[in-house]
């Protein structure tokens, strides 16, 4: 008998003790919970990159090697950062877990673990290329506050129970409701804290009220057959919201027109501080470009076609007197994100710009609003700097941009490059006349010829669209009779220079990805 009530006993603690492990681990999640949201909070009193999360994220995108940045873009592509948020959370609510489980009365060994994550979060903030000691304030004061919430919840989830399942001194009915209570606290406090954000900038009014600058040179219309319009081919025009986006800001900049500035410095004959009237009250052109990333894998889709209206940027080069020995235009973000463009691609004629507008809409928060740079024929990290708030006329040889000082090519010219679009990668086909499409883009330089050929066999011309500009991409069509079977069909473009496009596969880094696109389709 004294054996079966030891047993009932012995089983009558199992739950107990996992019920108890899963509130100490549920207590140390709420606390980094409580630790990331107040400092969320204080974060918009000082600036958005003291945020211990976002400081945290962005450095760790700083000092990730270029093959984890290229796996992470050719995997998640544009969700990139998305994919990043995933991964931090379920890590801090990991180690966040374990200091639950480990805090204790007298031995605070969670604590102590919530103080090294703290300290992550002190040092990232505190690295940020503008930061200042004050960036230290909205971790350590959430570290504080989690701390607290870490202590009270633990105490509370010891509490051992009575003979009936009942603590007399604190029921844990009592411990799941200040447990809920602190998770409501931390859900509203993050919430509050990015509404505050939003409200204070007052960017998303500003930008409602924005108006698009009237354009006297306007780009050319877009002549019958320039869009070849094939059902689940790549539109000429992309859209707003399908424009890809690739950059290093983890959380969008919103920024407004009444407190954005262009510093203009380095080797120039008068410096400028540009204001937003300032650059409205010159004189605007709109012209359609085509961009691209250099982290686009061969066939990718990170490239895009969209009307553009500006302010050329080489009038304003010449309105500061550039060295003659300035090789390299620095530009720098409010993220402090930097780009190192060539200054002879800005001054050769090309259409270089400080956009403002994007397919006749002012410029997405996500694409650079206010004002971002547009410049046809680099790849986008030596370019396209948005939310563009400096510029420093330097030499390559005394600076560095964010990418090139890690490892990534100086000038980076966008690349000959061709894709096939239609039909879609291993979709089955019937015998008999399929067509075939695609895109090719050689900015600067414009699309010859287009050539398909089938399982190795000769190479044929494809029927190429109407050329916009050499700065746009060209779209192509062309007739395959299939026959049964598995067969594999590549691409590749000449351009106007006579440049044949690479067949040897290379990585897009550092320089641009090269080879041809090849995809494979079972005709029966």
């Amino acid at each position: 008998m004294t054996s079966t009530i030891d047993d009932r006993t012995e089983a009558a603690r199992a739950p107990q003790g996992r019920r108890h492990l899963f509130s100490r681990a549920l207590a140390g999640v709420i606390a980094a919970g409580v630790v990331l949201a107040v400092g969320e909070l204080l974060s918009v009193l000082i600036d958005q990159n003291s945020s211990p999360f976002y400081a945290v994220g962005s450095t760790t995108v700083d000092r990730s090697p270029a093959w984890a940045r290229e796996f992470a873009i050719s995997t998640f592509g544009t969700n990139d950062k998305p994919a990043l948020f995933v991964g931090m959370t379920v890590l801090i609510a990991a180690f966040a877990a374990v200091a639950g489980i480990l805090e204790r009365q007298g031995a605070p060994f969670g604590s102590a673990l919530l103080m090294v994550l703290g300290g992550v979060g002190v040092y990232a903030a505190t690295h940020r290329p503008s930061a200042t000691w004050v960036y230290a304030v909205p971790t350590l004061a959430g570290l504080v506050v989690g701390i607290v919430v870490l202590r009270i919840l633990t105490v509370a989830a010891q509490m051992p129970e009575g003979n009936d399942g009942v603590d007399s001194r604190w029921p844990r009915r009592k411990f799941l409701v200040l447990a809920a209570t602190a998770a409501a606290a931390v859900a509203a406090t993050g919430a509050a804290g990015r509404y505050l954000g939003q409200r204070i900038a007052g960017a998303v009014d500003n930008r409602n009220d924005f108006a698009i600058p009237s354009v006297v040179d306007k780009a050319s219309p877009i002549a019958p057959g320039t869009d070849i319009g094939v059902p689940g081919g790549t539109s000429f025009v992309t859209a707003n919201d399908e424009f890809y986006r690739i950059d290093t800001a983890l959380r969008v900049p919103r920024m407004t027109t009444d407190n954005w500035e262009l510093h203009i410095h380095g080797m120039v004959e008068r410096e400028l501080t540009l204001t937003w009237d300032d650059l409205v009250a010159r004189t605007p052109v709109e012209r359609m470009i085509t961009l691209t990333c250099v982290s686009n894998e061969v066939g990718g889709i990170l490239a895009g076609n969209a009307t553009w209206i500006g302010y050329p940027i080489k009038n304003l080069l010449d309105e500061v007197g550039v060295d003659p020995e300035a090789d390299m235009l620095l530009s720098t973000s409010i993220d402090d994100f930097t780009a190192g463009t060539p200054v002879e691609a800005l001054r050769d004629g090309r259409d270089a710009m400080l956009a403002v507008a994007m397919n006749g809409q002012p410029l997405p928060f996500e694409h650079g609003y206010p004002v971002r740079q547009v410049v046809p024929g680099l790849y986008g990290y030596v370019s396209a700097t948005k939310w563009v708030v400096e510029w420093e006329l330097t030499r390559f040889d005394a600076a560095d941009a964010y990418w090139t000082k890690r490892g990534w090519a100086e000038k980076a010219p966008i690349k000959t490059a061709s894709r096939i679009d239609v039909p879609a990668p291993f979709a089955p086909l019937v015998p008999g006349p399929v067509l075939v499409a695609g895109t090719a883009w050689a900015q600067r330089r414009g699309i010859e010829t287009v050539e398909v050929r089938v399982d190795n066999g000769p190479w044929e011309k494809a029927t190429l669209a109407r050329q916009y500009t050499i700065d746009t991409w060209r779209q192509w069509t062309w007739e395959w009779q299939a026959t049964p079977g598995l067969h594999t069909l590549q691409v590749r473009a000449t351009d106007l220079a006579g440049n044949v496009q690479v067949e040897k596969r290379m990585p897009p880094i550092p320089g641009g990805a090269t080879g041809w696109h090849t995809r494979s389709f079972t005709v029966a």
